[in-house]
């Protein structure tokens, strides 16, 4: 399984009244399937996972598989605090066609898990799933992370093929990148970082910006990958600002409200989480209108304020 390429950690629209969006969740994936995007990453924490119920997962699982173009790869994000239900969850996203899973690490007793749970939780949800495994590494969500040393360990295992790592320190990426055989993969979390990151051995990213700018990413990722430097340098001027400002300062909600201003549906994030302020809205907006004018984001679709889902 190839991972090289920029996948969007896809966001999940609601409607109105709080339930998920089908309809949404199909226009944005039709608008995805046309841009140089590898695939998809569906129920990740930029798709609000902890705040979503078992069957509304199914749901997002068949909609996304049924929308989505035959070349793309689709990875789904299966991570639970248990072994079980972790192997529960991958096998059931197998079922649906889905291509990856992405699993998180456990965290809920993290002053318990030392470096051999991790270990003994990841061969086991490999060993018992259909298909391949890739590790996901978020301390800013987790409070944990996966170290050069574990992923070493763990890239021997044959059904685990590759690494989210989202700390946003390419020192840590280049260890991994060392520590295990060339044939594991490692993506960055960070856009931010998909520069740097790429440079020491990166094969890729999933990105929650790219969910609101695909066609920069990507073009970071063809410039990076074709050896344009020049390009890459020009490119990374506008994407720190962008992930500063949309991923960083706003988070999900961010995201959403870029998405909005770009023409996908966006839309409100799921509470507790709350919609950005007023004047969040405002730094988006002029960063949007900014990109726009210099041809670095799609034609906004109101940059008076957002679209409804």
């Amino acid at each position: 399984m190839d991972f090289h390429g920029v996948f969007p950690a896809l966001t999940t629209p609601f409607a109105t009244d709080g339930s998920v969006s089908v309809e949404a969740l199909k226009h944005n994936i039709a608008r995805y399937n046309d841009t140089g995007l590898a695939g998809f990453t569906v129920i990740g924490s930029t798709g609000e996972s902890v705040l979503l119920s078992r069957k509304e997962i199914d749901t997002i699982w068949a909609t996304v598989k049924e929308a989505t173009a035959p070349k793309k790869k689709l990875i789904a994000g299966t991570g639970a605090e248990s072994t079980a239900e972790t192997i529960e969850r991958t096998k059931r996203a197998a079922e649906f066609g889905y291509h990856a899973a992405l699993v998180k690490t456990p965290y809920y007793y993290k002053p318990a898990y030392k470096a051999e749970n991790y270990i003994a939780h990841y061969r086991k949800v490999a060993d018992a799933s259909p298909i391949p495994v890739l590790l996901y590494s978020v301390p800013q969500f987790t409070g944990v992370s996966l170290e050069a040393a574990e992923v070493a360990a763990l890239s021997q295992h044959p059904n685990i093929v590759g690494i989210k790592e989202s700390s946003g320190h390419v020192q840590r990426i280049a260890e991994m990148v060392d520590a295990a055989p060339r044939s594991f993969q490692v993506l960055t979390g960070s856009a931010s970082m998909l520069f740097p990151s790429m440079t020491v051995g990166a094969c890729g990213a999933i990105l929650a910006l790219a969910s609101a700018l695909p066609e920069m990413c990507v073009a970071m990722f063809d410039a990076v990958q074709s050896g344009d430097l020049r390009k890459a340098r020009e490119l990374e001027t506008h994407m720190l600002p962008a992930s500063k400002i949309i991923v960083a300062q706003n988070g999900i909600p961010g995201v959403k409200y870029a998405m909005d201003l770009v023409g996908y549906r966006g839309g409100n994030p799921r509470e507790p989480l709350l919609p950005v302020s007023d004047a969040q809205k405002t730094a988006i907006r002029d960063l949007i209108a900014k990109l726009d004018a210099q041809g670095h984001a799609p034609k906004a679709a109101s940059l008076s304020g957002a679209v409804s889902v």
